[in-house]
């Protein structure tokens, strides 16, 4: 695929992402994640709670409570229950993965990262160059 219909896809599949992070419940952030291979979206996922705990992701301080799932995660853990494959994958991430979900991005054997947003640490961007994993910074248009 040329660079310039690489990009094309690039950021129609991150505005989706976008899109999808709509449909979180958390009101600090709202993060969309797609998985896609071969053209194909995969999984997806957006930041929140497990299945079956209360769709409220802040405490009554406002901090984000500890159970909740980032996107990548979630959409990690979707293809990972379907019989799809996220080995070579693209991630589109509408903020830069955090150091816990990296390592996650890593061992699923997805092969690119694209994100909108940079989150405050980039430890997570780092870890993954060193892996091999090719990331892309998009910033929406």
């Amino acid at each position: 695929m040329t660079e310039k219909k690489q990009l094309k896809y690039d950021k129609a599949y991150l505005k989706m992402a976008l899109e999808w992070g709509k449909l979180s419940h958390c009101k600090r952030k709202q993060v969309g994640a797609l998985i896609v291979k071969d053209r194909m979206i995969i999984s997806d996922g957006f930041n929140g709670t497990p299945t079956g705990f209360d769709n409220c992701c802040e405490d009554e301080n406002n901090i984000t409570k500890w159970e909740v799932l980032h996107a990548e995660a979630n959409a990690i853990l979707k293809v990972a229950s379907s019989t799809q494959s996220a080995k070579n994958a693209t991630l589109y991430i509408t903020l830069s993965p955090c150091t816990q979900c990296s390592k996650l991005i890593h061992q699923a054997g997805i092969k690119r990262v694209v994100y909108a947003n940079a989150y405050k640490d980039l430890s997570g961007i780092d870890f993954l160059k060193k892996a091999n994993v090719a990331v892309t910074h998009l910033p929406y248009e």
